[in-house]
């Protein structure tokens, strides 16, 4: 079945009005960033949203999310600003993803670009190294074991194997797109070929299903896992925060979303 792209456009109209909150950013996450996608991959849309002033001024904690029930490919949910900034702060790898997809929905307003403008000065190599291994150990652990093995898995292991490379070579947050991160980090080799052939098939839109293991990714695999357990351990770790930036920065948002 088709799926009806101006769904998202309407369903976050309808957060908003039905929330009472402004959406600041939407974007993909997921597969569709990066890079590939399958022939019934849902639309897995994020967003960051503001609620008016006076919700903040409470003694007491609310919930500071807004989930949707998956519904019709579609899996839509966003954070509160306040949530976004507090997770920015300890470089969530997740969000500085969002605000860097290629495929965006909604940017309303400036404080989503001032934010990006922080990002190297809160970005944490160490603690996004760990989030990207703890993915690929674990879903090379659920998926990549045995002689047979569901081969579209590989990009769930590989994508994060190839971020920690990333981090440790450039100190930056990596790139969205899968086909970009195999070019600038994997040398010209057998094993870059059948990562390549992995991607053509997927792009072609070839589902796969239980297939042999290869060999040579799994080897590589294991390799740079155990690789990155020691090399996460001696990354240096900064304790400059820069809390100030981000107060200013929530005081911007209400302001500039809801006015003085």
């Amino acid at each position: 079945m088709t799926f009806d792209i101006n769904k998202i456009d309407r369903e976050l109209q309808r957060i908003e009005q039905e929330e009472g909150v402004r959406i600041l950013y939407a974007c993909e996450s997921g597969s569709r960033a990066w890079g590939f996608p399958s022939k019934d991959s849902d639309y897995d849309v994020r967003f960051i949203y503001v609620r008016p002033t006076d919700w903040y001024l409470s003694l007491f904690e609310k919930r500071d999310v807004i989930e949707c029930p998956i519904s019709d490919q579609l899996d839509i949910n966003g954070w509160d600003l306040k949530k976004a900034l507090n997770l920015f702060r300890k470089s969530n790898p997740p969000l500085l993803e969002w605000l860097q997809s290629p495929i965006q929905y909604m940017e309303q307003y400036l404080i989503t670009e001032r934010i990006r403008a922080l990002s190297p000065l809160t970005f944490s190599p160490r603690s996004s190294m760990y989030h990207y291994l703890h993915m690929a150990k674990g879903n090379f652990r659920e998926y990549l074991q045995g002689d047979y093995v569901k081969i579209k898995k590989y990009f769930y292991v590989l994508r994060p194997v190839l971020a920690c490379g990333w981090i440790e070579a450039y100190g930056s947050m990596p790139p969205m797109d899968f086909e970009e991160l195999v070019q600038r980090m994997v040398p010209e080799s057998t094993l870059k070929q059948e990562m390549m052939t992995l991607l053509t098939r997927k792009k072609a839109g070839v589902e796969f299903d239980l297939e042999p293991k290869i060999t040579v990714i799994n080897d590589f695999l294991e390799r740079q896992i155990a690789y990155f357990e020691e090399t996460a351990k001696h990354i240096v770790v900064s304790e400059e925060k820069q809390d100030a930036a981000l107060d200013a920065l929530f005081r911007e948002a209400l302001k500039e979303v809801w006015g003085s």
